[in-house]
């Protein structure tokens, strides 16, 4: 099978073993799974109608794509577990390839596995990298003229299509001006984040102007504990060179 387009879709196969589990039941376990870029940013799997164990009940509803066309929307259904309007199959698609084949939505499922390891958040594309290198540049991190952050041994990490981020020694960071947020986010490449405000300095916090990865996945652990700063919350220099919009004017 070879790569085929319509439109903005993209369709590729890929080698490897996928499985997805609803309330600890494997709904699919195929070795053919197809990436099918609907969006430019990544990549959703599409796996075939005969490697789904689940039962795929049809709801009568249906899902109409310009470049896919019309689909059967469907819910899964194991012994003890039912996910309502979590597939959908475009049986007559003008692309071939999708035909034969069902899409899953990814968070009905409650878990989803390339071969043995576990995936989060969305498939990962295997056109996107990740470099995490050491640095001896000086990165410098402030607020309303307020240094947060100093330091010659950060990280620089380098994602595909992203701008670069810099991952700071937190010996390096004014711990006592940040505190714990809530917000939480995930990412399939590094796993998932804990954010922290900033005490302004005016008494107003600032929300969420950093994050880190206290336990990131196996690709991304030279960042474990390290933090990053949103460089449109706070003013990010490299080398005396501002990064991304910096903080907002007054």
């Amino acid at each position: 099978m070879s790569t085929d387009t319509r439109g903005r879709v993209r369709v590729e196969p890929s080698a490897k073993r996928v499985r997805a589990f609803l309330g600890g039941e494997l709904v699919v376990d195929t070795t053919h799974p197809l990436l099918v870029w609907e969006v430019p940013y990544y990549p959703t799997y599409y796996l075939p109608v005969a490697d789904v164990r689940a039962e795929l009940v049809a709801t009568g509803a249906t899902d109409h794509s310009p470049s896919r066309g019309d689909g059967d929307v469907l819910t899964v259904r194991t012994a003890a577990h039912e996910a309502k309007d979590a597939a959908v199959r475009y049986p007559d698609s003008p692309l071939e390839d999708l035909r034969d084949h069902v899409r899953l939505d990814w968070g009905a499922m409650d878990a989803w596995f390339e071969e043995d390891e576990e995936v989060f958040t969305h498939v990962r594309s295997p056109y996107s990298r990740i470099d995490i290198l050491p640095s001896s540049r000086e990165v410098v991190v402030t607020r309303d003229g307020v240094e947060i952050a100093r330091s010659t041994h950060a990280h620089a990490l380098f994602e595909t299509g992203l701008p670069t981020r810099w991952y700071v020694p937190r010996v390096d960071v004014r711990m006592d001006l940040l505190t714990p947020s809530s917000t939480v986010t995930y990412c399939p490449y590094k796993g998932t984040t804990v954010h922290l405000s900033l005490a302004g300095a005016d008494g107003e916090d600032v929300a969420d102007v950093a994050w880190s990865y206290p336990t990131p996945l196996p690709e991304s652990e030279r960042i474990a504990g390290l933090i990053a700063f949103y460089d449109d919350r706070v003013t990010v220099t490299v080398d005396g060179e501002v990064q991304g919009k910096g903080e907002p004017t007054r």
